[in-house]
């Protein structure tokens, strides 16, 4: 019987993208930590909070809080011109966002900056817009399409450059931390890769008992297993704290002043920053 023949494909911009962030992953001899977090408390404040924050804007803005509080989860490694680190002066996350691009899914990525000096109102506005402002529109998008029609070989000598030369510039580029959930599609992430010192990630919420598995991916390089077990331990008391103070008392959260306000891009009067989101559900937010 004759065996039909299948199609070849061109690797559209976002599957390029991806391709090259997973071979500097590949690099990095990460290790995961993982807590069960109870989050009970703060399924119903969310529910009836004005703005509804996802799931991710309550994790996102309580790991980088703690953050704020730990100097070495705002660290990175270097390897050039001599192995260093660097210690960012904020949390700056790296935010994947799922979106259909000419006609299939890709990933983008948006770099939401200090989201610790971020009310949850901004976190969710962000979000929105995020995922649904035209990708042609969000600065990060528009310039990771642009850079993926390089030559391979420019495209791994500069994310090489980026993430190896200038600890100040990877922050600003890369993020010092990254977020994703699979949680809304009832599935939970083993052990997500990046270039990045750690990357937090949850899986579904119980619906019963709050109950939820979240885990801490990080650079071993950087960091030790029994400190970021501590560090999980402050995420959830973060979130149960401050963070649900936020949710039963909206508009209470003030800035400090000690963190420069981050930079936003505006957009049809939204200040934009960044956020892993589900378009298609603000439960849970997968990316």
């Amino acid at each position: 019987m004759h065996e039909p023949k299948g199609r070849t494909l061109p690797l559209a911009g976002p599957r390029r993208f991806i391709g090259d962030l997973v071979h500097f992953a590949h690099r990095i001899p990460t290790a995961p930590v993982s807590r069960t977090f109870d989050v009970s408390r703060l399924a119903e404040s969310r529910r009836l909070h004005p703005s509804r924050p996802a799931w991710a804007c309550l994790f996102m803005r309580a790991y980088a809080m703690v953050g704020a509080d730990h100097p070495p989860l705002r660290r990175s490694f270097l390897e050039f011109p001599w192995p260093r680190l660097y210690e960012h002066p904020w949390m700056n996350c790296a935010l994947a966002i799922e979106r259909v691009y000419q006609g299939e899914d890709g990933v983008f990525v948006g770099i939401f900056r200090a989201p610790e000096q971020q009310s949850l109102e901004q976190l969710q506005a962000a979000v929105s817009w995020y995922k649904n402002e035209t990708l042609e529109r969000v600065g990060f998008y528009r310039m990771a399409l642009r850079f993926s029609r390089a030559p391979a070989p420019i495209r791994r000598m500069l994310w090489w450059a980026a993430l190896n030369f200038s600890g100040y510039k990877r922050h600003k580029r890369f993020g010092t931390f990254g977020l994703t959930s699979y949680g809304s599609l009832g599935a939970e992430q083993i052990h997500p890769i990046s270039p990045l010192t750690t990357t937090l990630t949850f899986g579904p919420i119980d619906p019963t008992t709050g109950r939820v598995v979240v885990k801490l991916i990080y650079d071993h390089r950087v960091l030790d297993g029994a400190y970021v077990a501590r560090r999980l331990k402050d995420v959830e008391d973060t979130l149960n704290g401050p963070i649900l103070a936020e949710l039963r008392n909206p508009g209470s959260f003030k800035v400090s002043g000690a963190i420069p306000r981050p930079h936003v891009e505006p957009a049809n009067g939204v200040a934009a920053a960044g956020a892993i989101v589900d378009p298609r559900s603000r439960e849970q937010s997968p990316g």
